[in-house]
């Protein structure tokens, strides 16, 4: 008998690969049979699949993406200080307002960025009720710049202005540094679009109150080291996103003391702490400076892959990567986020993806934890194995990984690091975000949270530019 006379005499042991189709015949005969999900590399698209033939296991692309992962992971962000944005934040002005994704003019902007933006220009008295904001935002007097193009970072609407305080934190490796505002809190609050009154005062006793007494405390401090909170945090069951319990009262426990030791009187001291200790999410507005502190020293590498920039404005979604300008953006229209809504709210209510804090998922936080923060699934949905399998596949898009960041339920492997727009393009597995989820009409405030994916529009292009601003430079030979 020959082999083949052989092979159906056996029982068939089938892997059908493709189109289930095929799985589901097999199985109204009762034969046992195991479907594998497969599609071709880029989508079947040839020119995505003749870029990556240039660029996969390219010597020079694979030495300049170790160079960012080095980077990245040398990189040892430290709180120094918090000043007003027009001291500090590079290019601020009397008449600029910074905002949260890829550049966007006002006219374009989501209803929480609109509202953002109101509340901003009432706040510092370029205007004094919503319809003279309005008219003063779209009149062209008004100079609307990303934060991410001014080393800055705006957690939903993003907005930064002058007046409004802002966290300095410095990457004491390479020298440069970060800025993000001072969360506010839950609730109506600015970065939701919010601008009534009681959002209005809040932002003053920011301004006048908490940051002079936070300054006072850092002054007796040698700045408070981030890295080492975050890692500490991650091993407590905090992801530096959407969940930082662990990490707000770590810092809560670092700052209480020096707090103590300034000239301020009983009062002040209790008021600030109160302010601490009640908002939970305090530690994301400096975690996201840190990364953003640690993706700009890793940004410029020529011939580099890695994507040292994702954010979203409720309009677009836009990555920028280390080897190319540095506002070079590649952008796609944003994304409904899929998850957990509050009693009373549709997908109907929910603005697209907004926000500058998937800047934790671009160094390998956020998102890219969740395996290590299993309770974070009922915040965004899911189960702990979700969680766990997004952390694992993550290791599948990116150039490395970050020891520093280490996830105990995946027996302290560090985090995926370094998202490459190769491997993303070229598996089809695009960046897991969890994100919180914003009522598209200005100031109504968070309705939800969830899991999000950028679109896969944006790493396409990127691939296709690199490609071709490259070509002819790259060859191993």
């Amino acid at each position: 008998m020959s082999k083949n006379e052989q092979l159906f005499q056996d029982s068939l042991r089938v892997i059908n690969i493709g189109t289930s189709t095929f799985k589901k015949d097999l199985d109204l005969q009762n034969v046992e049979a195991v479907q594998v999900d497969w599609e071709p590399p880029a989508g079947g698209n040839v020119e995505l699949i003749e870029a990556l033939d240039e660029l996969v296991d390219n010597e020079k692309v694979e030495e300049a993406n170790k160079e960012v992962i080095k980077r990245i992971t040398d990189s040892h962000p430290i709180l120094i200080d918090i000043d007003q944005a027009k001291n500090v934040v590079p290019g601020m002005h009397e008449k600029k307002i910074l905002h949260s994704g890829p550049p966007i003019e006002w006219d374009n902007m989501c209803g929480p960025q609109q509202g953002a933006v109101i509340g901003a220009l009432i706040y510092e008295g370029l205007a004094s009720n919503e319809e003279e904001a309005r008219e003063l935002a779209g009149s062209g007097e008004i100079d609307f710049s990303p934060c991410n193009e001014h080393s800055t970072v705006g957690p939903m609407a993003g907005v930064v202005s002058p007046s409004m305080p802002v966290h300095i934190v410095e990457n004491k490796t390479f020298g440069n540094k970060a800025y993000c505002t001072v969360n506010e809190g839950l609730g109506k609050v600015l970065r939701f679009g919010a601008f009534s009154s009681e959002v209005l005062d809040r932002l003053n006793w920011l301004e006048k109150t908490y940051a002079p007494a936070l300054k006072k405390a850092l002054a007796l401090t040698d700045g408070i080291d981030l890295k080492s909170l975050t890692a500490q945090a991650l091993h407590m069951g905090d992801e530096c996103h959407n969940r930082n319990k662990a990490s707000t009262s770590l810092f809560y426990r670092e700052m209480v003391e020096y707090f103590m030791l300034t000239d301020l009187n009983k009062t002040e001291i209790k008021e600030v702490l109160q302010f601490l200790k009640g908002n939970e999410h305090y530690f994301l507005n400096l975690s996201m400076p840190a990364c953003k502190s640690m993706l700009d020293a890793a940004h410029g590498v020529q011939y580099s892959t890695v994507v040292t920039t994702m954010c979203r404005n409720g309009v677009e979604f836009g990555i920028r990567l280390s080897g190319m300008g540095e506002n070079e953006w590649f952008t796609a229209p944003a994304n409904h986020v899929n998850g957990l809504l509050f009693p009373g709210y549709t997908t109907e209510d929910a603005a697209l993806d907004l926000g500058d804090s998937t800047i934790t998922e671009t160094t390998g936080i956020g998102g890219f934890a969740m395996g290590g923060a299993p309770a974070i699934v009922q915040f965004v949905g899911g189960d702990v194995e979700d969680a766990i399998q997004y952390s694992e596949q993550m290791h599948e898009i990116t150039a490395g990984e970050n020891s520093n960041y280490s996830i105990p339920t995946l027996n302290f492997r560090g985090s995926a690091c370094g998202i490459d727009i190769r491997k993303v393009v070229d598996t089809n597995i695009l960046p897991v975000i969890n994100s919180g989820i914003a009522h598209k009409v200005a100031g109504i405030g968070q309705i939800g949270a969830g899991v999000v994916h950028p679109p896969k529009a944006c790493f396409e292009k990127a691939l296709l530019t690199f490609a071709n601003k490259y070509k002819g430079e790259l060859s191993n030979g």
